[in-house]
């Protein structure tokens, strides 16, 4: 099990975004750790340059429903990287691996299929309590890396155009 700590980064490697605009869809399944989530991204963004104006949020309302509302954001906003936020927590049944796997699929088909990063920001942990150190718990907070994961790759592509 990791022990890492998913909120500590060299600030100086990452590159200002002042000029960059991130979508980030949200869960509201596990409400209790996207929100933490949410305010990790976006306090993570904001440390980095990014304006209240260029952060575009939209819920849906789990974390199977990331990938196509994070399509929709591609779709119908000017984003420089849209960072997906959730958490799966595991169950009794094998309902936990499809949501899983139908949502890695679709968030790394989305970095395929278009011409912006797509973020996989997602939590799967056994309980609620992992789910918890990993939103701003012992671990971190998934949301910080995540953010800092969506500025790193905007300012690769930018730099590659």
């Amino acid at each position: 099990m990791s022990t890492a700590d998913l909120s500590e980064y060299d600030p100086s490697s990452v590159p200002d975004a002042g000029r960059m605009r991130f979508g980030i869809v949200v869960s509201d399944w596990n409400s209790q750790v996207t929100e933490s989530l949410l305010r990790g991204a976006v306090n993570t963004l904001k440390k980095h340059g990014v304006t209240d104006n260029n952060i575009v949020v939209k819920h849906v309302p789990g974390s199977f429903e990331l990938t196509l509302g994070a399509q929709f954001l591609a779709e119908y906003d000017d984003l420089d990287a849209i960072i997906c936020l959730g958490c799966v927590i595991q169950g009794e049944t094998p309902h936990f691996t499809y949501i899983c796997q139908g949502v890695t699929n679709g968030i790394t088909q989305l970095n395929l299929e278009y011409n912006i990063p797509f973020i996989f920001g997602v939590l799967t942990t056994l309980n609620m309590e992992q789910a918890l150190e990993r939103s701003g718990g012992k671990h971190g907070n998934k949301g910080d890396e995540a953010a800092v994961t969506a500025i790193k790759m905007a300012a690769l592509q930018r730099e590659m155009e």
